[in-house]
């Protein structure tokens, strides 16, 4: 006789990613980086739609054009800069805060 093996599913986003990861540490790192690149971009986009502003409009504001606003807003663009950061938020009468937090790690309750 043949045992099965019972099967559960999970929506657990941490169970998930570690069943894709497994326990690579680069692949954590990876994920990691992708995130962060994610949240720039979701940020940036948040502060132009809130001061109703194109991408066309900020990059004028900036002193850039409108194609390099839609690359930073683009969560799979790794390229942005603290000079640019910085003209975004200066344009947009905010400021650039840098704080280092302690890293995610792949961990579930």
């Amino acid at each position: 006789m043949r045992s099965q093996k019972t099967q559960t599913r999970t929506s657990d986003a941490l169970v998930l990613m570690e069943e894709l990861t497994g326990k690579s540490q680069e692949m954590a790192d990876l994920v990691e980086q992708e995130r962060a690149n994610l949240d720039m971009g979701r940020k940036i986009y948040e502060l132009r739609t809130k001061a109703k502003l194109s991408q066309a409009a900020l990059a004028r504001k900036v002193g850039t054009t409108q194609s390099v606003i839609s690359r930073l807003e683009d969560a799979d663009y790794d390229g942005q800069s603290l000079a640019m950061l910085r003209r975004i938020a200066s344009s947009l009468d905010k400021r650039v805060e840098i704080r280092f937090l302690p890293s995610r790690k792949l961990q579930h309750a």
